[in-house]
């Protein structure tokens, strides 16, 4: 299957090349899906102004022009089910990957995503099917919703518990870890070496 890493800044502290180790986060998250054995293939969906800085750093860039990480997405959709990930994500687990996307083959629904007990969902952590998701994508749009986390409300999705895969596995919890400024990269920099 296909990783899609979404690094594409919206917010100013949206960062996806802060270094890590001396390593963009970027980077440390493509390589970390590479070492999932249902994953083949990263994609990297960066803004088009920024695809020479990106094409040092990561394997597959697909520059991208559009306003927002929904309508990106929406333009780079591949053709095939698909993992999503954010570019700031670098403790994402790859048994984890392999769990969701083994889910994702045996039940083939629209999406798998990871939820917390609250209920939140972690949409850039997740399995799609591209047709499913580009119509929540559509309907989001038409609702008005400009985040990409209400696209949830338009798909028949798996639900599973962060909370009770963690009872299993306590290192489940770092897999939704963003990196976003310095206090991030030294607790990232802590747990990469464990």
């Amino acid at each position: 299957m296909r990783a899609v890493v979404m690094a594409f800044p919206e917010k100013r502290w949206e960062n996806y090349t802060i270094p890590i180790n001396d390593e963009p986060v970027v980077k440390l998250t493509e390589r970390r899906l590479l070492m999932s054995k249902r994953i083949d293939e990263v994609l990297t969906i960066v803004r088009k102004d920024k695809l020479k800085t990106y094409s040092l750093h990561v394997s597959n860039p697909v520059p991208v022009s559009a306003r927002s990480k929904m309508e990106a997405l929406l333009k780079a959709l591949p053709d095939e089910p698909f993992f999503l990930v954010e570019g700031n994500m670098p403790l994402v687990m790859p048994f984890l990957v392999n769990y969701l996307i083994g889910i994702y083959y045996e039940n083939e629904p629209e999406a798998v995503i990871p939820v917390w007990r609250d209920g939140s969902a972690e949409v850039f952590h997740a399995v799609y099917e591209p047709d499913a998701l580009e119509n929540a994508i559509g309907s989001a749009t038409a609702e008005g919703y400009t985040s990409f986390s209400r696209v949830v409300e338009f798909l028949d999705y798996e639900p599973v518990s962060i909370e009770e895969l963690a009872k299993r596995n306590p290192k489940v919890t770092l897999s939704f870890f963003r990196v976003k400024n310095s206090l991030d990269v030294r607790f990232a920099e802590t747990n990469m070496k464990e």
